[in-house]
């Protein structure tokens, strides 16, 4: 049978265990919350990234299409055509088409910007929650060090700390 260490003198009966290790549950319970907001935020944002990306790469094909309207437009408009007529009236249908395409390619601009605003929030929420993480975690080592001293102090500056890194991890839900 395997021996059970003893505890050291002065410790068995510390009336600071049971208050203290609530304490530190409590605390690891939001640095776990803190920690699944965070890499919810950053998976969000990386998805708002995917997204703007793609709005992008869709701006930049109706820019490319844009430039191919406005080229054709322009020689058709320098070419002296034996039928006038059918190469203005074709001439038209293509700047039409380049005033097409620069609303869309606006329109697409807009969208990405937005994305690009939504990706920022939400990697303001994740900074916020894994700020809040990180306090956090150093309140529950420093409410630790009460089991370790016996000294009061280690486990209120613990709460304190715990306290404010709640907090923070909270004004990520602030943020709009």
């Amino acid at each position: 049978m395997a021996e059970v260490p003893e505890v050291p003198e002065g410790h068995g009966e510390n009336p600071l265990t049971i208050p203290v290790a609530v304490t530190m549950s409590i605390l690891a319970v939001l640095v776990a919350i803190a920690t699944l907001l965070g890499h919810r935020a950053g998976i969000e944002e990386v998805v708002f990234q995917a997204k703007a990306s793609d709005q992008w790469s869709y701006f930049q094909a109706k820019n490319i299409r844009l430039h191919e309207m406005q080229s054709v437009a322009d020689i058709l408009g320098s070419l002296a055509p034996l039928e006038k007529e059918k190469t203005e009236a074709l001439r038209e249908k293509y700047l039409k088409e380049v005033e097409r395409y620069e609303r869309e390619k606006n329109e697409i601009s807009d969208q990405a910007k937005e994305l690009e605003n939504e990706r920022d929030k939400v990697g303001r929420k994740e900074d916020r929650f894994d700020a809040g993480e990180v306090i956090l975690e150093i309140g529950l080592i420093v409410c630790s060090l009460t089991l370790l001293t016996n000294k009061k102090l280690f486990w209120f500056s613990g709460i304190a700390l715990g306290a404010a890194g709640f907090c923070v991890m909270l004004t990520g839900f602030l943020l709009h």
